[in-house]
């Protein structure tokens, strides 16, 4: 009896230890094709790696919510963490600005990762994440990808 009690034990400790376990998301933001200045095109926001699940994610234009917002199913990934696709139907302009803003509970302030490609500042952060393709789902024609992890 007693020796049950302590396999139970060990169980019970051992899945507190999961619940405990946090991961950070990591934010990727590109159009779905190649940028055309007043072309209708698509912006995703793709987060990733992310635990416990419960995350808010959200596409800005001009700080303000976009409409039309879309989210995939949340699936998860061989190492248990989390990831999410969020899309809307945008017509970039050369003046307008978007980000995608994360909020989650491992982060102490929500995360914003802008979309740009004018600011060459941000284009030298630019680049194709080899993460994207181990996703349950693939994500065709991967364009003009930006990282930022705080």
């Amino acid at each position: 009896m007693a020796r049950g009690l302590g396999v139970l034990l060990l169980v019970l400790l051992g899945l507190a230890g999961l619940e405990a376990t946090t991961s950070s998301p990591k934010v990727h933001v590109y159009s779905r094709h190649p940028v055309e200045d007043g072309k209708s095109n698509v912006l995703n926001c793709y987060v990733e790696g992310f635990h416990p699940p419960n995350i808010e994610i959200t596409l800005l234009k001009n700080g303000v919510k976009m409409d039309a917002m879309e989210m995939s199913d949340l699936s998860f990934s061989d190492d248990w963490t989390f990831q999410r696709l969020v899309h809307a139907p945008f017509t970039p302009n050369g003046k307008d600005s978007y980000e995608c803003k994360v909020v989650h509970s491992t982060l102490p302030s929500p995360k914003n990762v802008r979309w740009g490609l004018k600011n060459s500042a941000l284009q030298s952060e630019i680049r194709l994440s080899p993460n994207l393709f181990s996703s349950a789902f693939f994500i065709p024609h991967i364009h003009f990808v930006l990282e930022m992890n705080v």
